[in-house]
């Protein structure tokens, strides 16, 4: 049952929302516009706010749906601990999709706010924060994803929990590393400009 369930999470995870709505909207790949990353930012670039907030909601569901499976057919953390690892790298490298997919920070969101949902309003409302204070999406995702261990850290102390946040800020770090280069040369866009 358990292997199962992490199984299904990360096929669930393969269920691109900015793919699906782009190609209803225009019969294309996202992949192939603007930064080529299947996620909410892209479409908001080629599509815009109705579109991008769909594809939002869609991939915070998504991750909030296998923890809640798993916590309702497992019940052991290291269970739901792995659904939720599974679906954002099923997010992030679909094997439906040729193993391109997003960078995970809604499908990350959706995790925690299921799984514990303190630890992601912290993390979340700095993310915001730091959007709306420099308008660099990355920045602000980067950051509250590089503050889930600190926090959980903080109100945990050194467990299995900890490993958890930690692998997911991993996870959505590396996915964001060319975003890291462009910020640090000042070449990153902010949200509301067109992709250079």
């Amino acid at each position: 049952m358990d292997f199962f369930l992490v199984l299904l999470s990360y096929f669930i995870g393969n269920v691109s929302f900015a793919y699906l709505l782009t190609k209803f909207k225009m019969k294309e790949d996202i992949r192939n516009f603007g930064s080529g990353n299947a996620g909410t930012t892209n479409v908001l670039r080629v599509l815009g706010k109705k579109y991008a907030a769909l594809v939002l909601l869609g991939d915070v569901v998504k991750g909030a749906v296998p923890i809640l499976l798993a916590n309702a057919l497992a019940g052991m953390d290291v269970t739901v601990m792995l659904c939720g690892l599974a679906v954002i790298a099923g997010h992030n490298w679909p094997a439906l999709m040729g193993f391109r997919g997003g960078k995970g920070i809604a499908t990350s969101i959706g995790v925690f706010l299921v799984y514990d949902p303190y630890v992601a309003l912290v993390c979340l409302g700095l993310g915001i924060l730091l959007i709306a204070l420099t308008r660099y999406v990355s920045l602000g995702s980067i950051s509250g994803m590089a503050l889930l261990p600190i926090v959980t850290y903080l109100f945990y102390g050194v467990n299995l929990r900890l490993a958890f946040a930690l692998i997911i800020a991993v996870f959505s770090i590396y996915r964001h590393r060319s975003n890291i280069i462009r910020l640090m040369s000042g070449n990153e866009n902010k949200l509301g400009q067109k992709k250079i």
